[in-house]
């Protein structure tokens, strides 16, 4: 029984790598700088009171954006505006 387990975790071991090797890598350095920061965003929406990023949901006081903890398992897009104040 032994025999088997070791052969069968060897194998696994063996086609591992080459699985591995066809996925393509992410990068989040491209994907990061095409997010707009927080700032930018807020400088270029100065009436947006509530905006969330669809991890993170915040809400805007006295010019500083204070935000939720991120989601588990979020998809980060760009931010979004949910409300605006009524100037």
């Amino acid at each position: 029984m032994r025999g088997f387990i070791f052969s069968l975790l060897l194998l696994i071991a063996g086609v591992s790598p080459a699985l591995c090797e066809n996925a393509k890598p992410a990068k989040p350095a491209e994907r990061a700088a095409n997010m707009q920061s927080m700032r930018d965003f807020l400088q270029a929406n100065p009436d947006c009171r509530e905006f969330n990023d669809n991890c993170s949901y915040c809400v805007v006081r006295d010019g500083r954006a204070d935000c939720s903890t991120p989601q588990i398992a979020c998809v980060k897009k760009a931010y979004q505006c949910t409300a605006r104040s009524g100037k």
